[in-house]
C-alpha cells in the first residue's frame, strides 16, 4: 500500500494548486488522477488561452446556497497573488475585458506552472488511476483503492475531482459519491454557464438566425449582463446568456433588452419618418433579426411617421423586454461548470475541512460555490485549494512537532 501524508484526488486546477502549496509547506503529497494526463480541462479553458483569474473576483460574482461562504478563502488568496505566480514563471498575459486575464500564448503555460510548482515542492502525481473506493479506517487514516488492486493511504485527504461538465474529458461523479459516502450533504447539481434552448414557439420563429450575434442585456434571477448574445440552431448562447444561465432555474423566464443604450424609436419619427419600421430597426439591429422580429406584423407596415405613438412604444417594449422561458440549457457536454455540489454547511470556510470528518477537505468545483464567466471559477479553485492545502500541511507539521 502506497502511503503519503496527504492524498489529493484530482489533478485539475484546484487539486494541483492544493498539492503544490501543501508540499511546499513540508507535507508528503500524492495526487491521484483518473485521466491519462493532468489538467485536461485547463487546456481547453478560455478558448485554449486560459482565463486564469479575474482582477475583480469577490463574493458578488459567485452563486451559492450560502453567499458568504466563499469570502474567507477569496480574501486570503487574491487574484494578484496568483498573478505573482504567473509573472514568476514568465507567462505573458493580457486583460481581455472586465478584469478577465488570459495567457497571450497558451493555456498549456498555466498547467506547466502548476506542474512545475508541484515538482519543485516534491508532490508526486500519478495518472490513469480509476478509484473504486475511498473510506476512513478505524485509525482515522483514509484508504483508497483503484482498479487493479492498487491501494493508497494517508491521514489527510483532499477531494478535488471537479464537477460533471465535459464528460468527454473524463468528468465523473466520483467526488460527489465520495462526499456522500462520508455522510456529507450534496446539493442538487446542474450544468451552468451554458446556452439556453428555445421552446418550440421561439425555435420556429428564430431558428433561421443561427450564427447571428449582437450586444444585448440579458437578465435572469435578479442579475443582468451586458455582453454578446449569439443565436444558435437550438437557442441562445454567447457570454451574456452563459452568465445568465448561472442564475436560471427550470420554469424561470429570461429577459433580453435587444436595444441597450439605443435612442427611443419615437425619436426617429421626425428624422426618419419616411422610412418603414423594418429599415429603421435594420439600422439598429442585425437586419435578419429585424426582419424576423417584424415578420407577419401587419401593424408594422407603412412609413414610420404614420405609425401611432402607442404602436412604436409597443414595439420598443417588445424589443427592450423580450421575455421567454427556455426549454432548458445545453447540458454538461458544453457547460463551463457544474452548479451545486457539497453543501457549504458541511465545511469550514477557512480551511475547507469537513465538520463531520476531520482530515477530509473538499475544494473547487465540487463545492456549492460557482462563479460567473470570466476567470472567477479559476480564482475559486486557487483560493479554496490554498486554504485546504495549507491547513492540511499545518496540521501535519503540528503533529510531527508533538
Amino acid at each position: 500500500m502506497a502511503q503519503a501524508e496527504l492524498i489529493v484526488v484530482g489533478a485539475g486546477a484546484a487539486g494541483l494548486m492544493a498539492a503544490a502549496r501543501a508540499a511546499a509547506a513540508g507535507a508528503k503529497v500524492l495526487v491521484l488522477e483518473r485521466s491519462p494526463k493532468p489538467g485536461a480541462k485547463i487546456l481547453i479553458s478560455g478558448g485554449g488561452r486560459c482565463n486564469f483569474t479575474n482582477t475583480g473576483a469577490d463574493a458578488s460574482h459567485y452563486r451559492s446556497s450560502n453567499p458568504h461562504f466563499c469570502k474567507s478563502a477569496l480574501s486570503r488568496y487574491r487574484p494578484d497573488e496568483f498573478l505573482g505566480l504567473v509573472r514568476k514563471h514568465g507567462i505573458a498575459f493580457h486583460e481581455k475585458k472586465l478584469g478577465q486575464l488570459f495567457c497571450d500564448r497558451s493555456a498549456k503555460e498555466i498547467l506547466q506552472l502548476l506542474l512545475e510548482e508541484c515538482a519543485a515542492a516534491g508532490a508526486e502525481i500519478r495518472c490513469g488511476l480509476h478509484l473504486e473506493a475511498v473510506e476512513q479506517a478505524p485509525d482515522k487514516t483514509f484508504r483508497l483503492r483503484a482498479q487493479g488492486g492498487q491501494e493508497f493511504s494517508a491521514p489527510r485527504l483532499i477531494l478535488a475531482t471537479g464537477g460533471l461538465s465535459f464528460p468527454k474529458l473524463g468528468a465523473t461523479d466520483f467526488g460527489y459519491q465520495a462526499a456522500r459516502s462520508f455522510g456529507l450533504n450534496v446539493l442538487a447539481t446542474s450544468p451552468a454557464l451554458d446556452g439556453f434552448l428555445f421552446a418550440p414557439a421561439e425555435l420556429k420563429r428564430f431558428a433561421g438566425l443561427a450564427g447571428l450575434s449582437l450586444e444585448a442585456r440579458v437578465s435572469c434571477g435578479g442579475k443582468s449582463f451586458d455582453e454578446a448574445v449569439l443565436f444558435t440552431h437550438r437557442g441562445l448562447s454567447g457570454p451574456a446568456c452563459l452568465q445568465a444561465s448561472l442564475y436560471w432555474e427550470p420554469g424561470l423566464s429570461v429577459e433580453l433588452d435587444l436595444l441597450p443604450g439605443q435612442a427611443p424609436l419615437l425619436s426617429f419619427k421626425n428624422s426618419r419618418g419616411s422610412e418603414n419600421l423594418k429599415n429603421v430597426l435594420g439600422s439598429l439591429l442585425p437586419k435578419r433579426l429585424a426582419e424576423a422580429w417584424l415578420e407577419g406584423r401587419a401593424d408594422a407596415q407603412g412609413p414610420l411617421a404614420e405609425l401611432s405613438k402607442e404602436a412604436l412604444l409597443g414595439f420598443e417594449k417588445d424589443l427592450k423586454a423580450w421575455t421567454f422561458v427556455p426549454a432548458g440549457t445545453v447540458g454538461y457536454d458544453h457547460a463551463e461548470v457544474t452548479r451545486g455540489g457539497v453543501d457549504t454547511d458541511e465545511l469550514s470556510s477557512k480551511t475547507m475541512e469537513s465538520h463531520k470528518v476531520p482530515g477530509l477537505y473538499v475544494i473547487g468545483e465540487l463545492v456549492d460555490v460557482t462563479g460567473e464567466l470570466g476567470g472567477y471559477n479559476f480564482q475559486w479553485a486557487w483560493a479554496s485549494a490554498v486554504a485546504a492545502g495549507e491547513a492540511a500541511a499545518s496540521f501535519l507539521a503540528q503533529n510531527k512537532a508533538q
